[in-house]
């Protein structure tokens, strides 16, 4: 059994920063690439940013110079700060790892998300 678990969502001001953590657990035995998706409300889930195992990022256009995605093998964990943040980026943040279980399957596995609201 393998679980995504997000925290760090939130009601923050314009221009206010946030930072998301996603942990993964379970049996483990590598996880290859792992972002962060958005759903803001009445539209479809986006890709945000998502890193390689070996540290390559990528980012929407939308969020380039404001957020920032990392991870920690060790750990098995996947942040994304988020700095200038706009009403624009209120949404349903979800944590996605690609990951090989001990029972040698491969498969994408999500978080349940956490809500992110920008509002004065």
């Amino acid at each position: 059994q393998v679980q995504l678990v997000e925290s760090g969502g939130g009601l923050v001001q314009p221009g206010g920063s946030l930072r998301l953590s996603c942990a993964a657990s379970g049996s483990i035995f590598s996880i290859y690439a792992m972002a962060w998706y958005r759903q803001p409300p009445g539209k479809e889930r986006e890709l945000v940013a998502g890193v390689t195992r070996g540290g390559t990022t990528n980012y929407a256009d939308s969020v380039k110079g404001r957020f920032t995605i990392s991870r920690d093998n060790a750990k098995n964990t996947v942040s994304l700060q988020m700095n200038s943040l706009e009403p624009e980026d209120t949404a349903v943040y979800y944590c996605n790892a690609d990951i090989i279980a001990y029972t040698n399957t491969r498969r994408h596995y999500w978080g349940v998300g956490t809500q992110v609201t920008v509002s004065a």
